[in-house]
C-alpha cells in the first residue's frame, strides 16, 4: 500500500472511532431525579387515568460529568392515579408518572415513581360540622318537648350541609408547574 492509501484508511478508522465514542451508550442509574415542567394544566376534576401530558426536562441530567439528557428535552407524562373531590370524606388527588424522554430525536422509555398531590383529608373537620348538629340534638333533649326534635333535625342538617358545601377542593397543576420523578430502573441512552 502506498502512503496515501494507508493515510486514507487510518483517517477513516479514526473518524469511525470518534463517531462511535461520541454515540457511546450511557446508563442513568435507578434513583436519579428528573425534574420536568408541564406544558399544560391538569385538574383532578377532569383528568383521567392514562391521559397523556407533554412536558420539558427542567435541568440537565448528568452521569459522570457528561450531559445525558439535556435541559429542554421533550418528555411525556401519563396520569397514573386520579380522584375528584367527594362531598364529605373523599379527598381529591392527581398523580403522574414520567413515561418517556426524547434525546437527540430518539425516544427512551423511563420507569419512574409517581409525583403529584392529594388534598388533606376532611373527615375530622366534617365530623365537627355534623357533630354540631348532634350537639343541637343533645341541647334540645335537655330542654325537652318539640324543640328537641326540631333542633335535632335542623342542627344535623345544617352541619352536614356545611361540611358538604366547604369540602370540595380539587387538585390543580397549572401549566409551568415543576414536578420531580425518580427513576426506578436504569435507563440506557445512546
Amino acid at each position: 500500500m502506498n502512503f496515501r492509501t494507508r493515510f486514507s484508511v487510518s483517517l477513516i478508522a479514526l473518524c469511525f472511532s470518534l463517531a462511535t465514542l461520541a454515540h457511546a451508550t450511557t446508563s442513568i442509574p435507578a434513583g436519579t431525579a428528573i425534574t420536568v415542567t408541564i406544558d399544560q394544566s391538569i385538574s383532578s376534576k377532569t383528568a383521567q387515568v392514562g391521559q397523556g401530558l407533554v412536558a420539558t426536562v427542567a435541568h440537565d441530567i448528568t452521569v459522570d460529568g457528561k450531559v445525558v439528557i439535556p435541559r429542554g428535552s421533550h418528555a411525556k407524562l401519563v396520569v397514573s392515579s386520579v380522584q375528584a373531590s367527594g362531598r364529605l370524606s373523599t379527598p381529591a388527588k392527581v398523580y403522574l408518572r414520567l413515561k418517556s424522554v426524547e434525546v437527540h430525536g430518539k425516544t427512551y422509555t423511563v420507569a419512574t415513581s409517581s409525583g403529584g398531590k392529594t388534598m388533606g383529608g376532611k373527615g375530622k373537620r366534617d365530623a365537627g360540622f355534623i357533630g354540631g348538629g348532634a350537639g343541637a340534638l343533645i341541647g334540645g333533649l335537655a330542654g325537652g318537648g318539640k324543640g328537641a326534635a326540631i333542633g335535632a333535625v335542623a342542627g344535623a342538617g345544617a352541619g352536614t350541609a356545611g361540611a358538604a358545601a366547604t369540602g370540595k377542593k380539587e387538585v390543580e397543576f397549572p401549566g409551568e408547574t415543576r414536578l420531580s420523578f425518580t427513576t426506578r430502573a436504569p435507563v440506557t441512552i445512546n
